[in-house]
């Protein structure tokens, strides 16, 4: 569990060689702060931290880097972004990397140097003899959407570094308005935090208080209203998200991506397929896949599938000026009620 490479980074156990190999950039952004900062002092950044995109720079420059000794230092810290020879990725422009060179220093790193590759990538070419090695020889990290518990852990961790108390609902409740988004769930906290103060309580009250609902979370809440039947709930939604300017095709858009996700999910719940399995499938975060199941549950198949078929109508006419805007959404919501 990437929680224990932390721990052990911030202990100062910390590896001369990591590969960071995943899409979530939050925790790869959070992984390197943490090596750099188990590694150097912030006055010896600017001598002994060095980054290089692999993408612009051929490798064996970042090998002769890392070789080098650290100037005023103990240590020096190389990132390595993009190694795309690790990949089965072709570009017209090659740059020409001289791998056999990294291959001899993977084998005999520098004690004096960590480096660190950055692999942004869902997967790697495990075909390639540089890859097999590099997995072999270094501290391999996936940065990966954070599970449920995992996620609730690490906010909780936030928390205590902040010297705040987050309640159980809180946590729920900022799960919710961020969908997940670690990014976002981090800048929350930052905020809330100087808000409640050292040794404060944040609240269900205080995160509803503080934490913007995107358009994506009203969309969301609307669905939840109709669902649930509560049309005056969902037509204030609907009011005020015209009232903010939000054009009515953007609206419509994102109900049909809302409806389209519950009916997928749904689906594939049916044959068996858990919350991570739906969440890799869909390429959407398992917290969305989350809510999206607890939603799919008071539907059926053949009714999501008709309202699906309703908001390609409205989307048609919307395009080709057949009726006003708003009211082809006004329409599709009462028609939504109507059907109860």
């Amino acid at each position: 569990m990437i929680f224990n490479v932390w721990k052990d980074i911030q202990n100062k156990k910390v590896q001369p060689v990591y590969l960071l190999v995943g899409e979530e950039s939050f925790l790869m952004q959070e992984t390197l702060r943490h090596i750099v900062q188990a590694s150097l002092l912030e006055e010896e950044k600017d001598f002994n931290l060095s980054v290089y995109d692999m993408e612009e720079t051929p490798v064996e420059t970042a090998i002769e880097d890392a070789e080098t000794l650290p100037f005023m230092g103990e240590k020096r810290v190389v990132i390595i972004k993009n190694p795309v020879f690790l990949t089965s990725e072709k570009k017209k422009e090659k740059l020409e990397h001289r791998v056999e060179k990294l291959e001899q220093y993977i084998n005999s790193p520098a004690p004096y140097t960590i480096v660190v590759f950055v692999a942004p990538y869902e997967k790697l070419d495990e075909r390639k003899k540089i890859t097999k090695l590099l997995k072999k020889q270094s501290v391999v990290i996936e940065m990966k959407s954070l599970s449920d518990d995992e996620a609730i852990k690490w906010m909780l961790n936030v928390a205590q570094e902040q010297r705040v108390e987050l309640e159980k609902a809180a946590v729920e409740q900022l799960l919710v308005l961020t969908a997940g988004d670690l990014m976002a769930i981090h800048q929350e906290l930052q905020k809330l935090s100087t808000y409640v103060g050292e040794g404060g309580i944040i609240s269900v009250e205080t995160v509803n208080l503080l934490v913007a609902r995107t358009l994506e979370q009203n969309i969301f809440d609307l669905i939840e209203h109709v669902i649930y039947r509560r049309s005056k709930e969902a037509l204030q939604i609907f009011y005020d998200l015209l009232k903010n300017n939000e054009e009515p095709i953007k609206i419509l858009s994102l109900l049909v991506t809302q409806f389209r996700l519950i009916l997928h999910v749904k689906e594939l719940s049916t044959v068996g397929y858990g919350q991570q399995q739906i969440a890799s499938t869909v390429k959407v975060h398992p917290f969305r896949v989350k809510l999206a199941l607890q939603q799919a549950r008071l539907f059926q198949t053949e009714e999501l599938a008709h309202i699906l078929m309703e908001l390609a109508e409205a989307d048609y006419e919307m395009k080709t000026g057949k009726k006003d805007k708003q009211l082809l959404l006004e329409l599709f919501l009462l028609k939504l009620f109507k059907n109860d």
